[in-house]
């Protein structure tokens, strides 16, 4: 159970550092930038995240559900309020409730009920279902990122046609 608890929160960080190097690459109106009027901006995105990491995590295993006064709906709308400094502050306390739940948690938590949206999950699926639902945000992010840089972007990954490279670094035990 260590071991689980060890690595979700290795791939937390890794779809978090990769959000992170994606939204370093854009600039301030790119992030509220939408390809459409149905499409959400990355500034949407990390405002939606960081309200269902604070609402999810704040008192995991024991709470986790919307009933904490949660407004999901005003995530996906853009307000006066929604500057980039306010917006990171958000993601940043977000991910502070993840972290610090993960610290304290323990292997018999791993089977305490959890209920999301009254639906009465283990603490591992609760946990499997965010770290799914932040990656499929996270993977827009970086899709949005991307978009916007179009061929200034900075691989986040593999390169295009540095595959052979890069495994034949990783063969020879060189860090890339």
């Amino acid at each position: 159970m260590m071991q689980y608890l060890t690595d979700v929160v290795r791939q937390f960080r890794q779809i978090k550092d990769l959000a992170e190097k994606a939204l370093a690459q854009i600039s301030d109106e790119e992030l509220f930038l939408a390809l459409d009027e149905e499409a959400n901006s990355i500034a949407m995105l990390m405002k939606h995240m960081a309200g269902s990491l604070q609402t999810r995590w704040r008192d995991f295993p024991s709470a986790a559900d919307d009933e904490t006064g949660r407004d999901r709906d005003s995530e996906f709308a853009a307000d006066e309020g929604d500057l980039k400094g306010v917006l990171i502050e958000q993601w940043q306390a977000g991910w502070q409730y993840l972290f610090e739940a993960f610290e304290s948690l323990t292997p018999e938590d791993m089977l305490k009920p959890v209920v999301i949206r009254g639906n009465t999950l283990s603490a591992i699926e609760a946990i499997d279902r965010q770290l799914t639902h932040h990656a499929y945000h996270v993977g827009q992010i970086v899709f949005l990122a991307k978009h916007f840089r179009s061929s200034a972007w900075q691989s986040l990954s593999i390169p295009r046609g540095k595959s052979a490279e890069f495994s034949t670094a990783v063969r020879r035990g060189r860090e890339v």
